[in-house]
């Protein structure tokens, strides 16, 4: 019936005709079952949206690191792909009718031993974690991964001012860590050399006896880098490290299987660093990632210099 209304609607108009199924049942005859049926109807606009913006979601939670990603930060990646008009609660209801949702973090474990003293060592930072530029500020701790075969030790140092980027990271199996920060530190240091900011940073620890002792302090003193340390057993001294070793266990190393071996293992850390600082949104960072900072950052200061070049030519 519906597709005799179309073809014949021009020429009878759609009145008449579905008036001859009532005459029909008015004189005795009875009229196809199907009369009463209406035309299908195309799904409204807003369930379109609904799937659209379903399957957006689904791809980014599809992604190896961005699966632990809430829906504040699905919400800003969404953006960052071109949706417009969408809010927050609407991505955090879809997020609810897919089921899928971010990573927590948990609780980590105490992995460095406090020294008796400080190594003469003042607290240089006193829990203000802000710098004027990016490289000023050097965190570093230690965090402990479980394999299939034994515990391993993860070592990193992290810049201030672009929300912690990881600069110099190392991975050993060993239980005597006194060497595995020394790696991680010359790998930040020749980073920190590289571009050119290498006197007067500020390195902040706990008190372990890897940070405070002697051979640590000399590879610091070349570099033009003062040592700070907090009080003995308070991790908000050290917090933002400790907020770094958080998200590493919660993002990469709970949501994967047990590593089989130290280089398993670092297979699948450096990645996640590069994705840390170049792809990871940061909520303290206004949503942007640390490398677009950083990169913001040099291009004001490109900018202030420019007619100050220009008078003095």
């Amino acid at each position: 019936m519906v597709e005799y209304i179309d073809t014949h609607r021009h020429r009878f108009g759609v009145g008449p005709i579905r008036t001859v199924p009532r005459a029909a049942l008015a004189g005795g005859c009875s009229p196809p079952e199907h009369t009463g049926r209406s035309k299908p109807v195309p799904p409204a606009g807003c369930v379109l949206a609904h799937e659209t913006l379903a399957r957006d979601i689904m791809v980014i939670h599809a992604h190896r690191f961005m699966a632990v990603y809430g829906y504040r930060k699905v919400h800003r990646r969404l953006i960052r792909r071109g949706w417009r008009g969408i809010g927050r609660d609407q991505v955090l209801h879809v997020m609810r009718s897919l089921r899928i949702q971010g990573v927590r973090r948990g609780r980590n474990p105490i992995t460095t031993r406090p020294a008796r003293s400080t190594g003469g060592r003042p607290d240089l930072v006193n829990r203000q974690f802000t710098t004027e530029a990016p490289g000023r500020l050097h965190v570093a701790d230690i965090t402990i991964v479980t394999t299939r075969v034994r515990l391993v030790r993860v070592c990193g140092v992290r810049h201030r001012r672009v929300r912690h980027k990881d600069r110099g990271m190392a991975v050993a199996a060993s239980r005597h860590t006194r060497t595995l920060p020394l790696v991680a530190l010359d790998r930040s240091i020749s980073w920190t050399a590289r571009h050119g900011r290498t006197t007067g940073p500020i390195h902040h620890s706990d008190h372990g006896t890897q940070y405070i002792s002697a051979l640590y302090g000399t590879h610091l003193t070349p570099a033009g880098i003062l040592a700070s340390t907090g009080s003995v057993g308070d991790s908000y001294d050290n917090a933002l490290a400790e907020t770094v070793n958080g998200a590493y266990k919660g993002e990469l190393i709970r949501r994967s299987k047990p590593f089989g071996s130290v280089h398993a293992l670092e297979q699948a850390t450096f990645p996640w660093v590069s994705w840390w600082n170049s792809q990871r949104l940061h909520e303290s960072l206004g949503y942007r990632t640390p490398c677009e900072v950083e990169t913001l950052y040099h291009q004001r200061q490109a900018i202030s210099i420019a007619p100050k070049t220009n008078k003095t030519a």
